[in-house]
């Protein structure tokens, strides 16, 4: 029996003690807002290896973000110390999918050095096995339906018989043509990553068996978030022992648009009749009223499991309720108060943020913030990955890693320009498809160059020959010094240099080369997976972002699991937040818990706002306040407006602030 975990410089509350302590069982932590879920999690993997000595090696955290993982990953490297650590695993669901696929590949029907296609590469797949002429609505509905069936785990098969409506049946027939175009580029999606290793799993005792000892125990963060094929893949590795601890909060489950089901917290007390239930109600962000509001605000949603978060902070100051003429007057409202609270608290930038409910909302925001001379940083805006010339060198590399990447050829094959056109292209693809073989290994063989021009055929071989050579000199080269070979080989700077003209764009350009290289060479040095197929799959969208001292702008959907001192919460209005549509479609209860999770971003001061009117479309739509306002204390509101002697000190601060700024900026 281990001796009983006693350790002074942990400082946790009982609850989370029990938490850390229990693991003899399956445990689910219902960890509410600003509880202390990640420290609780950290802990409990260093009392796994100092005191129940279970190899690090054994052990499996999962996250849902990179970003997360590396944060988790740096926080236990601090408990502990030398190599007792090694070998700990701490990635997302995907990553771990990823490094199953690995070893597993001949089980899961895949070569060695497979592709993991994007959702644009997918879309592109799915969009030439649609019908001719789809409208964008369309084709994202196809492959919508496709990745939800992949993500409850169905095969195509399992998909058709669940069909119920000739949409469905259409999804279905595309998703097994998809299938079958991805084996023959050796290739998988995001999806699969967690599908197949759940397939195998389900279907190969042994591979299960062998699995079930690598990994001994397992830590889930964020358990609301996970779809039906993830809560399959844990149960599978768990088995019926359920050596795990799921950590989770059905109250900040926002995600159900892309398959979260929150109601997996529930199922693991049906599969798991032992489950133990430990609760974190003890809150260490929000100011009292803050948490007031949040609490009775959540309280009027249906839940699985009863809790309700205390907190030991103080008061805080009355939360701010403005009624604004419309969208523009809000936005000047909210840059005013942020550059008025920054010079009362001397505060930097960092900490305010701007929550709305969709990104359309910021662009009003950043011109007021701009007039203000606020530095901002707007997240989820167009992200790195996603910029043209990102793309172009990870298709590159991930043609030179594999070489059935068809996707990636027709991407980056007359880029730069080679005269090589889309005749040229389509009799490529017509022979290949013929020979069952990929589009580069087409394009090395000399009877079907014999069938091309001479030009096509010599643009080809010198392609051919470029991939061939940085193929080997991946071998040898780290990720990060063969980006900038490729750059040097392909003459990519040369190229930007002629598509754009403009001195400050192309710059920026050639910088995102370069920061490109630094993503692969911060991954090494965070110790992700050596080889360049791993590190090309993990790369993920805004795991580097670094908005240094600025103003956050984000949705409610980005904001979760951040803190910040002061928060602006905008469009409170009962079109907006809850949004119209989900109102439509009665699902107000996940509304409810996007504001939930905005208010409980707040640590000491919180605003919300909204216009009396927006125009759309050219019309003038008239707003009324948000319903969830009407189920906050109203004691802890205070309206601008009604309350004219705070009104007049709070103008009369404002007023002092501005006047100072126009003295110091006249030199008085």
């Amino acid at each position: 029996m281990a001796r009983p975990f006693h350790d002074p410089a942990m400082s946790l509350n009982p609850q989370q003690r029990a938490a850390v302590e229990y693991c003899d069982g399956p445990l689910l932590v219902l960890a509410g807002a600003g509880s202390g879920k990640t420290r609780v999690i950290t802990e409990k993997i260093a009392h796994l290896i100092r005191r129940r000595q279970v190899p690090a090696a054994k052990i499996a955290a999962i996250t849902f973000t990179n970003k997360s993982a590396r944060e988790m990953r740096e926080r236990v490297g601090k408990l502990v110390s030398g190599s007792a650590g090694e070998g700990l695993t701490v990635c997302t669901f995907h990553a771990l999918g990823l490094k199953f696929l690995q070893i597993e590949h001949e089980r899961a029907n895949l070569r060695r050095g497979f592709s993991v296609l994007d959702a644009d590469d997918t879309q592109g797949i799915i969009k030439e096995l649609a019908p001719k002429g789809i409208k964008p609505d369309a084709l994202f509905a196809l492959q919508s339906l496709v990745s939800r069936a992949k993500n409850e785990g169905f095969t195509p098969e399992q998909a058709a018989l669940r069909a119920t409506s000739a949409r469905e049946q259409e999804a279905a027939a595309i998703y097994a043509a998809y299938q079958k175009r991805l084996a023959a580029f050796n290739a998988v999606d995001f999806d699969d990553l967690i599908r197949l290793p759940l397939t195998i799993l389900e279907g190969d005792a042994e591979a299960c068996a062998i699995w079930r000892e690598r990994l001994r125990y397992l830590l889930v963060d964020e358990y609301q978030d996970s779809n039906g094929a993830q809560y399959r893949l844990v149960k599978a590795l768990a088995g019926e022992r359920g050596l795990f601890t799921a950590v989770g909060d059905d109250d900040q489950s926002i995600y159900a648009w892309r398959g979260a089901n929150p109601e997996n917290l529930a199922e693991l007390s049906r599969d798991y009749p032992r489950l133990k239930v430990v609760k974190l109600e003890q809150n260490y962000r929000c100011a009292r009223r803050i948490l007031r509001a949040a609490n009775a605000v959540i309280a009027n949603n249906a839940h699985l499991f009863e809790k309700r978060l205390w907190s030991e902070q103080g008061e805080g100051p009355p939360i701010r309720v403005v009624e604004c003429r419309d969208d523009e007057h809000e936005a000047e409202r909210v840059a005013g108060a942020i550059t008025h609270l920054a010079e009362k608290h001397k505060a930097p930038w960092h900490e305010f943020a701007i929550l709305y409910r969709g990104n359309h909302q910021s662009r009003v925001l950043e011109k007021a913030l701009r007039v203000a001379r606020v530095p901002y940083h707007v997240t989820g805006g167009t992200a790195f990955l996603d910029r043209a010339e990102v793309k172009d060198l990870l298709a590159y590399l991930r043609l030179v890693n594999n070489p059935d990447d068809d996707a990636a050829f027709l991407r980056v094959v007359n880029l730069p320009r080679r005269d090589i056109g889309a005749t040229t292209l389509e009799k490529l693809g017509e022979l290949a498809g013929a020979r069952h073989v990929s589009l580069l290994q087409a394009a090395q063989s000399d009877a079907v160059l014999g069938q091309l021009t001479g030009r096509a055929a010599s643009s080809l071989v010198g392609f051919t020959d470029l991939i061939r050579e940085l193929a080997a000199r991946a071998r040898r080269l780290p990720a990060s010094e063969l980006v900038e070979e490729l750059i040097r080989r392909v003459g990519y700077a040369e190229h930007i240099a002629t598509q754009v003209k403009e001195p400050a764009l192309r710059e920026r350009r050639l910088e995102n080369l370069k920061e490109l290289s630094e993503w692969f060479r911060a991954m090494q040095k965070d110790g992700a997976a050596g080889d360049l197929a791993a590190q090309l799959a993990l790369l993920s969208h805004g795991d580097r972002d670094d908005p240094g001292n600025a103003v956050r702008m984000m949705t409610l959907h980005s904001a979760k699991g951040l803190e910040f001192r002061f928060v602006f919460l905008v469009g409170v209005d009962d079109n907006t937040l809850p949004h119209e549509g989900s109102l439509a479609e009665g699902r107000v209860e996940e509304e409810r818990r996007l504001m939930y999770v905005g208010i409980t971003r707040a640590k000491e001061l919180l605003s919300l706002s909204y216009a009396k009117r927006k125009k759309r479309f050219g019309e003038i739509i008239l707003n009324e306040p948000s319903r969830f306002l009407k189920e906050m204390p109203g004691e802890d509101l205070h309206w601008s407006g009604r309350d004219s002697e705070q009104d007049a000190e709070h103008r009369k601060e404002v007023a002092a602030s501005s006047i100072a700024k126009l003295a110091a900026l006249f030199g008085d």
